[in-house]
């Protein structure tokens, strides 16, 4: 269970189930009619620190990704680490003409891999508005790594999704992108957890500023403080610390399970500078994901916290394991919209 809810996604070939990320899955089941509701409140006071930087990033038509883990299901099978850019490729995806027309004569091997041609190469990389003289920057936010790759260094490749059944394959049947590594062990392959990618001409990324949220029982007075009150019932209260504001949860429950969960960020003047709710109504499969230093061990850490973009306010997420639709980053300043990550989640 604890694969399915990481920032990336593992995809094993030949298998009739996906395994997903973050918490991740695979193409349209309509996600925009069933994503977790994400809601936020106004705050009395706005006193959240931006991070100061020189270099301006253009947040506009902004896309950050999820990295996808696939294997075959084999046992002790090589992985390979894969980008997928169909969620912002517009128009009929540039699968080769021939793979299409001689698919019948193909193995099965041949048809669920291969790199693309040149001239499908150039219209991948035209409809999702790159050049060759940008760069894939993937950060690894929970060990503070960034790497820069030139996309003139990528493969550009595809592969069958694993929810396509038919034996007619058509542009839509494959997940299209850049392949950042191969042959991959899974000792290999833990440096992509925690991770996002973007491809672009600047690193929009601030380095050595996130944290990962531990979790401790507050006390039984929080609730009542700092949380309004609710038709569901009021459970348990955590609390984490980072710089100069406490975080506080809320669980909600509704027939003993919960629900909903608030988060109440206070500052050192006790002073409340943001809220935001977590709520699976109207979700689809979608559940809470276990609280470090609660429910799991450094092992197995979700939530996140910190300064992760350039010119930006603190962000938070890891909250919610989206079974339609893809994870967002919230960031802690009801001005600024959710970046939700493409994770291409067809099924």
């Amino acid at each position: 269970m604890i694969n399915t809810l990481l920032l990336r996604k593992k995809i094993k070939i030949k298998t009739t189930a996906a395994l997903l990320f973050f918490q991740l899955v695979i193409v349209s089941c309509q996600k925009e009619e069933k994503k977790t509701v994400i809601t936020e409140t106004k705050t009395t006071v706005d006193t959240i620190k931006t991070t100061k930087t020189e270099e301006k990033i253009d947040y506009n038509n902004f896309n950050i990704f999820s990295l996808s883990i696939i294997s075959s299901a084999e046992k002790d099978s090589d992985m390979d680490i894969f980008i997928s850019v169909s969620d912002i490729y517009k128009g009929v995806q540039p699968v080769p003409a021939d793979i299409l027309k001689n698919q019948k004569q193909m193995t099965y091997e041949e048809r669920q891999h291969f790199e693309l041609d040149a001239p499908s190469r150039k219209k991948l990389l035209e409809g999702i508005h790159l050049t060759d003289n940008d760069s894939l920057y993937i950060y690894g936010y929970g060990s503070n790594k960034l790497q820069r790759i030139p996309i003139s260094q990528l493969k550009a490749v595809a592969y069958l999704s694993p929810y396509t059944d038919s034996e007619d394959l058509d542009p839509d049947s494959y997940m299209m992108g850049f392949q950042v590594a191969t042959h991959q062990k899974i000792t290999d392959s833990d440096k992509f957890d925690n991770a996002i990618a973007y491809f672009g001409n600047k690193n929009p990324f601030v380095e050595n500023k996130m944290k990962a949220m531990k979790w401790q029982k507050a006390g039984a007075d929080i609730s009542k403080k700092y949380f309004s009150p609710s038709k569901l019932i009021s459970g348990k209260t955590y609390q984490t610390q980072y710089e100069n504001m406490t975080y506080y949860l809320q669980d909600y429950l509704e027939e003993g399970n919960i629900t909903e969960r608030r988060l109440a960020v206070i500052n050192d003047h006790k002073e409340k500078i943001a809220e935001k709710t977590f709520s699976l109504a109207g979700s689809d499969g979608g559940e809470f994901l276990p609280l470090y230093g609660i429910d799991t061990d450094e092992a197995n850490i979700f939530q996140y916290t910190g300064h992760l973009f350039k010119g930006k306010p603190p962000v938070v997420f890891g909250f919610i394991a989206q079974s339609f639709g893809c994870p967002s980053i919230s960031f802690l300043d009801k001005k600024e919209r959710d970046f939700p990550i493409n994770c291409d989640n067809r099924h």
